[in-house]
């Protein structure tokens, strides 16, 4: 198999994920593109290039998922600036002030938080339903912020995303109805992503040439994603959710042992 072909298709797997679940997919993607290559005998990727192709599966599947649970009316503007600007900006502060802080006492509590949000996905929704009503949402701006700043500044400080904390949190904490927590978290993790993606981008950290397949399949990929969330119901959603949530905070954990 090609290079270019398994980077593509690793893109087309997470590029589901992320769109069927609402997460930006970086901690599928990384340790896919870390450890598969390798694996089938191709060249290992670095870290630093591993670094670049994540951002962008992110950048584009967030993109293409968000516009397609918007279709469905699952996105919430007010909720998308208020939590999307807030883990902009804690994400930054917590980047700028990670070298002041142990990274291994920050992964073990990233990890925690990420267990943690694993079973609070079991938490009922008191507005939870199949179909909930955008028009008639409503959240609690103070609650948003704290959830936000909180994953933003963590995630910043450990070089984690955090998206796939953010939906417990909202479900929970806030009691946001899991389709519009999904749908929302895209386009706030989007915003997040454009600012890493243009970083990098500008910086020169990005691997133009293996990429473009990620692009070509994430995009298609988190469309279909996104139609099939629709079509699956909240409870199963859930589970898959928890289950995809304890395997990242499983991952975050062996990193913070050194393995």
């Amino acid at each position: 198999m090609d290079l270019l072909l398994l980077i593509g298709v690793l893109g087309m797997f997470t590029g589901f994920i992320s769109g069927m679940l609402g997460i930006g997919g970086g901690i599928v993607m990384a340790p896919l593109l870390l450890y598969v290559p390798g694996w089938l005998d191709f060249p290992p990727l670095s870290m630093r290039v591993v670094a670049g192709l994540t951002i962008v599966q992110g950048l584009v599947a967030c993109l293409s998922g968000a516009l397609t649970h918007r279709k469905f009316h699952f996105v919430s503007n007010k909720l998308t600036l208020w939590m999307g600007i807030t883990i902009f900006l804690t994400a930054l502060i917590g980047g700028a002030t990670a070298e002041h802080v142990p990274n291994n006492l920050l992964l073990i509590l990233f990890a925690s938080m990420a267990m943690l949000a694993a079973i609070l996905i079991f938490i009922p929704t008191q507005s939870d339903s199949e179909h909930p009503d955008i028009a008639s949402f409503s959240f609690n701006r103070i609650k948003s912020v704290v959830t936000a700043g909180s994953v933003g500044l963590l995630g910043g400080l450990v070089g984690q995303g955090g998206s796939f904390i953010l939906i417990p949190l909202m479900t929970s904490f806030m009691q946001v109805p899991t389709r519009i927590a999904i749908g929302s978290n895209l386009a706030i993790v989007l915003l997040s992503s454009l600012a890493a993606f243009l970083g990098k981008a500008l910086t020169g950290q990005i691997v133009w040439s293996l990429a473009v397949p990620i692009m070509v399949t994430a995009i298609p990929a988190a469309y279909l994603g996104s139609m099939v969330s629709h079509r699956v119901p909240v409870a199963r959603l859930r589970m898959i959710l928890a289950i995809c949530i304890a395997l990242a905070a499983l991952r975050v954990g062996i990193s913070a042992a050194g393995f």
